[in-house]
Formats: C-alpha cells, structure tokens, sequence
C-alpha cells in the first residue's frame, strides 16, 4: 500500500508540505496544476516544476487528481476531438515525469455537489453535507451562489470558468441520456487509452459523487454494474477504476466490502472516507472511523489486506477540526487523523497473516 496526500499546489492550499511530511507512512503527494484552464495541454516545464517542489519535500508525485475531461468531450461534440488531441499530450507529457495513475471523471457540469460546505457534527466539528430535497430540483441556482461565494480558494469541478456557463452548458446537454453519455465516454476512452498505454500511465475514473442523477443530469459511475461496464470497454490494462468508499458508499444498495473484494484489483488509486447516510437520503461526511459512519471501513480495509494492494491510497475528505480554517473537505488534521487509523488497520490485518 502506498500512502499519499491530496495537495492542492503551492498558493492555493493552506495546507504545507512541510506539515504533510510530518504524518507518518506518507509517501507521496496527490496533485494537478489546479490553476490550468480545463482542455489545454499540461507543458513539460510546468509538469517539471510542480514535481521538483514535490520531491523536494521527499515525496513521490506519481498520482495526478485530476486532469479534468473538457465539457465538448463529454457531449460528444465537433470540438471534442481537439480537446481529446491536448488530452493525449498531456499525458505523454506526465509519463516522461514519472506519473503512473492519472485520476479522472465523466460528470456533466458539476464534479462533487453539497448543500452545505461547513454542517455541524454533534462533536462540534463541521463537514460536507448532502441535503436530498435541496439537491434533487430542476433549479441548481442556490448551489451555484454558495459554491462560487466561495472565494477562499478555487473548489475543483466548481471552476470560475464554468460556473459562468451553467446556462449554456444546461442547454447543451438537454435531451441527453445516459447511453448517449457511454457513448462519449468510450469515445474518449478508445483514444487515449493506447497513449496512456504508451506512457506507463493508469486512467483510474472517479465514480460520481453522489452516484445518482442532479438536476436532471445523466450521471454513469454509479454502482456494479457500471464499474463492470466502464471495464468491459476496453481491456487495455490502462483502463481502470478509482475505487471511492465515499462516493459509492452514498448509495445504500452499494456493500463496499464486496465491491472491494471485486474491484479493489483493478483499481490502482483508493479513496477511503466514512460517511454517515440517513433515512430521507440525506447524508455528512464523518470520521473514518467504522463507528462513526455507516460504511464499513474496517471491511474495506481487510480486503484491501487480503491482496495485498499495492496501489495508491488516500483518505479523502475529512471534518474541519480544532478551529482550522482550511479548503472545504481538505483540512491537514482530519486527514492525518484519517491515514494513522488506515494505516493502524493495515498494520494489524498484515500482522494477522
């Protein structure tokens, strides 16, 4: 197993390298050029900058979260062979600096979606919250206000850029389903995958987040039988799955210890969180311990134990505590709280064995 650490580059995270390289049993740093318009070619000597100031820290920089997939691209349109064209230099670019997993998803117009960025625990931590009656509406005007209120820092998938074509982007993808969508996505996939190939590099998909449709949105990643369909477009061994216990695990009909047990092989990046659901669908992010949440962390783990998973893991999005005023989800206490309970978990079923 190999401990990493989601990093959101140098001026745009209040979080350190320095205070990352305290946690122990992390090895590498989770990063992107954040700053990077969406579709245009990642440059060699950007790559190489952002990489030297990893290393520089004693950290590997061989995970890219994310390179994000252009809007044309995912509707399937005239444009989206040139974006598709950047797609594929970039990662020859990444794979002459030693990336080997590049993390990506296939969402329409919005990437992760809340209600609410900072909901109160009854331990008086706050965290991500999930409200169903106010998501699920035709109408996403008051999530757009909130999440580009948020002026702190740039929210990934919530880009200025975008937000400021949501009008345009909803009447692009009227009428599409969710076939139409696979489509597009096996387009993509059938192009850059022999790239990705080539460069020693693993498209790993991020499942959706939440795994179900918003605002009228198709929305694929949802469950087994996608996974199952995202690997039987290809079996080029480039084409593989992220494998998040959080966004799933949303989903009461999806058991995370048997989509581990199924998936974690052909998933060569985890994201391992706790969520706790309630019964009207809502649900807020916890602790990642077991206890605290309704996902079986301990289980996911175990499997993970079992075949020996030697791919890249990080805990995901974690409370805000201790008064740190931080980026939403991406607070350095949390998660290191989170990695020690991983890592204490892997320790103990290794010492079974």
């Amino acid at each position: 197993m190999n401990m990493t650490f989601r990093w959101y580059g140098r001026g745009n995270d209040t979080v350190p390298l320095e205070h990352i390289k305290q946690i122990p049993g992390v090895k590498g740093i989770v990063w992107a050029l954040h700053e990077k318009p969406v579709g245009e070619i990642w440059n060699k000597d950007e790559i190489k900058s952002e990489i030297d100031y990893i290393a520089s820290f004693g950290f590997h920089a061989e995970v890219v979260e994310s390179v994000n997939i252009h809007e044309s691209i995912k509707l399937g349109n005239n444009e989206r062979d040139y974006y598709i064209d950047n797609y594929k230099q970039t990662i020859r670019n990444l794979g002459e600096f030693g990336v080997k997993v590049i993390c990506y998803n296939f969402m329409p117009i919005f990437d992760w979606t809340r209600s609410d960025l900072f909901r109160a625990l009854p331990d008086g931590s706050t965290a991500l919250f999930y409200e169903k009656a106010k998501v699920e509406t035709d109408n996403p005007n008051e999530l757009i206000e909130m999440f580009s209120s948020y002026s702190e820092m740039t929210l990934p998938g919530w880009e200025p850029e975008k937000i400021g074509r949501i009008k345009e982007l909803f009447i692009a993808y009227e009428g599409m389903t969710n076939e139409d969508l696979w489509e597009n996505l096996a387009y993509f996939l059938n192009e850059v995958l022999p790239v990705a190939e080539e460069s020693g590099i693993k498209m790993a998909i991020h499942p959706d987040d939440p795994p179900w449709s918003i605002f009228g949105l198709p929305r694929i990643m949802t469950g087994r039988e996608s996974l199952q369909k995202l690997l039987s477009i290809s079996d080029s061994p480039s084409n593989r799955i992220t494998f998040c216990t959080g966004s799933l695990g949303v989903n009461p009909q999806n058991d995370m210890v048997a989509l581990a047990r199924e998936f974690a092989s052909k998933s060569p990046f985890a994201h391992i969180r706790n969520v706790k659901l309630f019964p009207n669908g809502d649900f807020i992010e916890t602790s990642h311990l077991t206890s605290d949440g309704s996902i079986d962390i301990k289980g996911v783990m175990r499997e993970l134990s079992d075949i020996q998973f030697d791919g890249y893991i990080r805990p995901d999005h974690g409370r805000h505590i201790w008064n740190e005023k931080c980026r939403p989800g991406y607070g350095l206490y949390d998660r290191g709280l989170g990695i020690m309970h991983l890592l204490g978990l892997w320790d103990a079923y290794q010492t079974l064995k």
